[in-house]
This record gives structure tokens, sequence and C-alpha cells, in this order.
């Protein structure tokens, strides 16, 4: 018998491009056993994600080459096995969870015709399929089974369709998962339903489970150990505790230190006169109504985060307020106009006050232009912002303040990471030296450094340009940091609101506190005990 379920040997992935060869992982090692959960941790670009893609025999070759090393699943060297072998491998014992499931859930088919065929295609009866497919839904959580397995991927939450993922994932009960940033964008509740989902099936079948990640209290919630990895190379690894509490290596010590919810909150100064003013914006989607009546106010250089799970309404009322919407009823005067009643050309010259940055970049730029293009266009539209000769100098000191390098303004945005391309995003909202930014889960995908980079860089904006924020965002501890004012949202509802630290410190609805209380904690002592207050609680 082998030592480990699964254990990787100085394991080495080279990229061939253009500009040369990228060394994306250089020569890693490390092991996973039966029923452990491993937490790889590390930033866009630190190759964690190719490294479980040469598990799963998923990198492109070419431009990719596997140079070195050996990924032995107990015992047997995956890189030697012949193909029809490592077909019958993946799926039957490794399966993958990805970070975005509505790209690798296919459109057309419903999601019960995809669990099926997960397992018909390695020999499982039509009938036998069937029946397991709708035990899944149900084991995963999906509400009305029967009627899940005959609906699309479309049709359902972010959060449901991971699960639906998971399901899929289980289907053939593999001994390892992996779990690529499985709850990045998920809302705090549902992300801990799915890790603790997990843990939950991990205890009934046994399997390890490898899950790669940037966020901290992802690894202090589900994780037994944890490797560090930074470009390409594995800089630490040990428990879970012992990395947190007695890093070793400096960049360890940098991602702990950037860590948000630790610093001092916000006390914003008496309300100054509004710059937005929102009064009773409704919303009905057929029967559904999505927006019940909500009213705000923002002044200048303030920031308003709003707050809730999917279907809470967060990201509608914000297309409402950029106009991609229609409104049902209400008012939202911008500086003394009604931002609902504006024609089209009024509108489109008040557009470059008003950005927005959406929450899926790679839906949100255009994949077939450049990143000098993207954010250029920005002056092309309103050219009397900058002249022409100065736009390449501007594109790079844009990059710059987002913490990418001005030698990248030639690449698409498919030769970027997913957090890459939020900052792109945020660069390209920049351009036009906007007076408010709706920030619609704006920094949810980026690395724990990037992310309190990006906020320091929108905290210095606020406070040089008055520039004024609305924060969508299910992150908490990020909240905490940047935010003035906090509107919790529910069912369309606003449910509760106040400053930073009259909402945090004494919330006063029992749905904001259940929010507080599945939010994730990097220090693995703390979120230990905030799982068995959790368990105290429900039983």
């Amino acid at each position: 018998m082998a030592d480990h379920l699964l254990e990787v040997r100085n394991l080495s992935v080279d990229f061939f491009t253009a500009a040369g060869v990228v060394n994306a992982v250089r020569g890693i090692s490390y092991h996973l056993d039966r029923g452990e959960t491993l937490a790889i941790l590390g930033e866009s670009g630190s190759g964690k994600s190719v490294s479980s893609a040469a598990i799963m025999n998923l990198i492109d070759m070419p431009p990719g080459r596997i140079s070195s090393g050996e990924i032995l699943l107990e015992g047997r060297d995956l890189l030697t096995m012949a193909a029809d072998e490592r077909r019958e491998v993946n799926g039957r014992r490794i399966a993958m969870i990805f970070q975005d499931p509505l790209s690798h859930l296919n459109p057309v088919y419903t999601v019960g015709w995809q669990i099926r065929e997960a397992m018909t295609t390695h020999g499982m009866a039509q009938a036998q399929a069937e029946a397991e497919a709708l035990r899944l839904l149900g084991r995963v959580g999906l509400p009305e089974p029967e009627n899940a397995m005959g609906k699309y991927p479309h049709e359902f939450s972010g959060g449901q369709r991971q699960r639906v993922m998971i399901a899929m994932a289980l289907a053939l009960r593999p001994d390892l998962l992996i779990a690529d940033e499985p709850t990045t964008a998920l809302d705090v509740t549902v992300q801990a339903e799915v890790l603790g989902l997990l843990k939950e099936l991990q205890r009934e079948t046994g399997m390890g489970v490898l899950i790669i990640t940037h966020d901290l209290g992802v690894v202090a919630e589900i994780a037994d150990r944890v490797v560090v990895m930074e470009k390409g190379v594995l800089v630490e690894s040990g428990s879970v505790r012992d990395v947190y509490k007695n890093p070793t290596h400096p960049y360890t010590r940098k991602l702990i230190a950037a860590a948000p919810g630790k610093g001092d909150m916000h006390r914003p100064v008496e309300k100054a006169e509004p710059l937005l003013v929102v009064r009773d914006v409704r919303k009905r989607f057929g029967a559904f109504e999505a927006l019940k009546g909500v009213s705000f106010d923002l002044a200048a250089g303030e920031t308003l985060a709003i707050v809730g799970e999917s279907g809470s309404g967060k990201s509608t009322l914000a297309r409402m307020l950029l106009r991609l919407d229609e409104p049902d009823a209400g008012t939202a005067h911008w500086k003394g106009r009604d931002l609902f009643k504006l024609s089209p050309a009024e509108l489109y010259k008040l557009r470059r006050e008003l950005q927005m940055v959406f929450q899926d970049p790679t839906q949100s730029l255009n994949p077939r232009m450049t990143v000098y293009q993207l954010i250029s266009e920005a002056w092309a539209i309103h050219p009397d912002i900058l002249p022409k000769a100065k736009w390449r100098e501007r594109v790079a000191e844009l990059l710059v303040q987002v913490g990418l390098s001005a030698d990248l303004m030639g690449r698409y945005p498919h030769q970027f990471s997913g957090g890459q391309r939020q900052r792109i995003a945020i660069a390209r909202a920049l351009a036009l030296e906007p007076r408010l930014i709706v920030c619609d889960e704006a920094v949810s995908a980026l690395d724990v450094s990037v992310q309190a980079q990006v906020i320091r860089l929108l905290d210095q904006l606020r406070r040089d340009m008055g520039i004024s924020f609305i924060f969508i965002a299910h992150d908490l501890p990020v909240v905490r940091d940047f935010a003035d004012y906090v509107m919790v949202m529910r069912k369309g509802e606003v449910v509760e609101m106040g400053t930073v630290t009259q909402v945090f410190d004494t919330p006063r609805e029992a749905y904001t506190r259940a929010l507080f209380a599945a939010s994730l904690d990097p220090d693995p002592d703390v979120q230990a005990a905030h799982r068995a207050a959790r368990l105290e609680r429900a039983s």
C-alpha cells in the first residue's frame, strides 16, 4: 500500500509563450491522505491552480509542458498512465469542482442530465443513474430536487450552481476531490453551508480534499494542513494553526498581515449634503418582487456598503441606479436631477460621472480588445478628458495603480487570471475620473494582498478626489475596513442601516447577526470558536 492517497513529487510545469518560457510551477512536492483536507494557499499567478490542473490532466499541451515530476495516486504515477486509463481515473477516482460553475455546466442541458451523464459515461445503468442523481441533488441541499433535475444552470443562484457541481463531482464517489476556489463568489451564509457540506460529505466517504484558495478564512474553516505557494514555488507548509501563528516565510507573513477585518473602522463625520438621494425604488420581475421600496442618501466622499445574500436585491438596485435596468417606481436624484427621468442623450453625458465595476470581469471585458484598448476606449467616447498623445502614459499609470505592470497593456483578457481581470476592470472605471463608482462584488475574486492594495487605492481616491462608492459585497471583513455606512438587505427590503461601527458592533436584527456569525475569520482559533458556537446553536 502507498503511504499517501496523493503524492506530488518535484512537479514543474512550463508554458511556452511569444515572450518566452513561463515557469508556472517549479519543483513542488506535497502529499494528501484519505480523510484529510489540504489547502493550497497563494495569490493569482502562484501556480496553485496549474498544479491541480496537472493532477486532472487539464493542461493544454502545447503550449504547456510538464517538464519534471511525478503525481502518484496511491503509488501509481498519473503522468505515465495510458490515455484510456487516465480517463477512467478522472471522474471515478478524482473529481474537481471549479471556481465558476456557470462556465463548467453546459447551458443547453438540464442539470439532471449532466449529473446522469457523469455516471453513465463510466458504465452505470440509466435508471440507476437517474435515481442516484436525484439522491445527490437532495443530499447537497437543493430544494425540491425532483424539480431541480429538469432545470437548466441559469435557473439557479451561484450557490445552488456550486451545489450542482458538488453533486456532479461526487456522483462516482471519488477518492480525491479537488476544489478550486469553490466559494469565492458566494455569500457568507452560503459559503459556510458549502464548506460545511464538503466536510460532512468527506466524513461520510473518507475522501481526501485538496482545496485551492486565496482566502485565509476558508483555510481556517476547512483545512487540516496548508501549503503556501508564491510564483510557482512552495514556500511554506504545516498545520493550519502553526502556519498562521508562526509563519516562517516573508510571503506568508505578508498574506496574513493583509487579511481584512482587523484594523480600525471608519468613523464618518457629520452627514454632509447628499449627492445621491434614493427614495422608494421598486422593481418586479413577473411575480417576483425584487425591490420593495429601497431608500438611502449618499454624500460626496462617502462609502455605503450594501450586504445581504443572493436574491436580496443588491445587484438589482445597482443596475437601477446606473439605468442598466428600469425601475417600476421611485426616484434617484443625482445632484438634484432624477436619474430615472433623464433622456438617453442626458444620460450619455452623465455616464462619465457614474461608473460600475461588475462582479464577473470575464463578461464585462471585451475578449477581442487589448488591455490598452479596453481602458483607453473611455477617452475615445469622451474625447475631452484626455488628448490621444497621453493615452498610453495614462493607461500605464492606471495599471500600476491597481497593481499590474504597464508592460501588460498589449495582452488580451483571457491571458490574465480572474483577479487580474478584475483589476483591469477597476482601472477602466477609474479612467473617466467618475464622482460615483458602484462596485458590485468588485474585490471578491482578488487575492488578500491585492484586495488590501485595491481597497487602499479606492480609499485614497475617496479622500483625494471626493469619489463616492456604493460597495456591494459579501466579504464582511472588507466592508468593515472600507465602509462608512452599511445597509443590510433581505428579500428586496432594507432590514438594517447605520454607520459601520453601529452595524458591526451592535447589530439590531437577527438576520444581520446571522450574517456576521457565518463570516470566516483567518485565525484558526477564532474560527474554531465560531464553528463550535454555530454547532451549539444548531443543536
